[in-house]
Formats: structure tokens, sequence, C-alpha cells
């Protein structure tokens, strides 16, 4: 029987360096897309998936988002000292989460069609994968500079290099991060991990996705949600 992920952690920790003047004053996951926050668009994902529990992580301008968050049924994870990367982020949340296996997300995305949180629980199977990343190939990746990332083979398993791009969206056993002993690392050590194991997966999204890390990425990103061509 497979275990269903009961939470999700949305990373909001970067300094969103990329944003420019944009994030002088404010997180970047604060900045509008469409008229909202970036928060409020990933958070709108999360109600699809009724999970126990919502945290984000914070560390820039984290008093901003939080004052956002404050009437917001989410639980903060602050990372008051150092960021801690995506590896480590999620390893100071796991208490938090209180999970077998969780959602992440990364605010700073948009998406065109399914809701991607959706798209990962259907295909979630945790007696033979312990993280299944949510991918798209980069001709349906807007805004994407360079490559992909992983390639997919045939039994649904990822390697690195090839045209698919990660969204942002994955699902994951938290445990797994005990075998690492860092407290500032990404989450790309637990993926090299896995994937020498032959137990990291993915899946590919079957709409649109924009990255909104650059100020340029905001107009390509309304332009993406406000069009049906998925």
């Amino acid at each position: 029987m497979t275990t269903a992920p009961r939470a999700i952690l949305i990373f909001a920790a970067g300094f969103g360096t990329r944003m420019g003047a944009l994030t002088a004053d404010r997180p970047k996951p604060m900045i509008p897309v469409a008229g909202r926050p970036m928060i409020d668009h990933a958070l709108d994902l999360t109600e699809a998936v009724k999970p126990d529990r919502v945290v984000v992580n914070t560390h820039y301008q984290a008093d901003v988002l939080h004052a956002h968050l404050r009437t917001r049924d989410v639980v903060i994870s602050h990372e008051a000292g150092q960021i801690l990367d995506t590896g480590g982020g999620l390893k100071q949340a796991r208490p938090l989460l209180n999970s077998d296996c969780v959602f992440t997300l990364n605010p700073d995305v948009a998406w065109n069609g399914p809701n991607p949180l959706k798209t990962l629980e259907h295909e979630w199977k945790d007696d033979h994968m312990d993280a299944l990343l949510l991918c798209v190939p980069t001709h349906r990746a807007i805004g994407r500079i360079g490559s992909g990332d992983f390639s997919i083979t045939q039994s649904g398993h990822i390697q690195r290099g090839g045209d698919m791009v990660y969204t942002g969206a994955q699902i994951v056993k938290p445990d797994l991060l005990d075998q690492i002993p860092e407290t500032v690392f990404s989450l790309n050590l637990l993926w090299d991990m896995l994937i020498a194991d032959g137990r990291a997966c993915a899946v590919e999204y079957p709409g649109q996705w924009c990255d909104v890390g650059r100020p340029d990425g905001i107009e390509l990103a309304e332009k993406m949600m406000a069009s049906s061509d998925v």
C-alpha cells in the first residue's frame, strides 16, 4: 500500500538575487505575478491535495513574509542564523512536517495546466521510489535558459543530463536526510545518492511551466497563465 504525502514544504528562504531591485524590500515569494504574490499562488496549489500541514521556510526579509502569512494556516520554519539551502532547509523542517513522505514546492515558478501536486500524487509509489520529481521538457519550459537537468528512462528513473527540466515540485522521503551530516546543502546531494541506488524517479508535467527567477520571467509567466494553449 502506498503511503501518501501528508505535508508540504514551500521553499521561501532564498535571497532572490537574480530579481535585482525587486527584492530590495521583500523576499522573492512576495513579488506579485498576475496581481498576487507568488507565495499565494503556491498556497493555492496545496489545497487540492488537502495536506495535514503546510510548512514555509524563511530567511531573507522574513518579517515581510511572516506578516503576510499571519492569517494563513501555515507553520514557519525560520532559518535564523544562516540560509540552509534546499537540503538543509528540508532537514530543519522535517520535525514540523511529521510525515514519512512530503511534497516540496518552489514558489518562484508558474504553471499552465493541471495541478502539479496532484500530478505527483497520482504517480507516487513509495515501494519502489524514494523521490519523485516533476519535470517538463525544455520546449515547454518558458523562460528557461540552457539545457535540461535530467532524462527519464523507460522505467521512470532519472539520470543526469537530458532535456527534462526540474520544475521545483517533488515528493521525497525526508528521513533519508539523516544520511547526510552537513547542515547546509542542496537537495542535489540527496538526488545523486538516490540516482545511484535506482530510487529517484520522475514524471513529466503535461502542461507549460515558467521560471520566475528573473524580472523578465514575470511578464512571461503572466502571458503563459493567461493562455489556454497547453
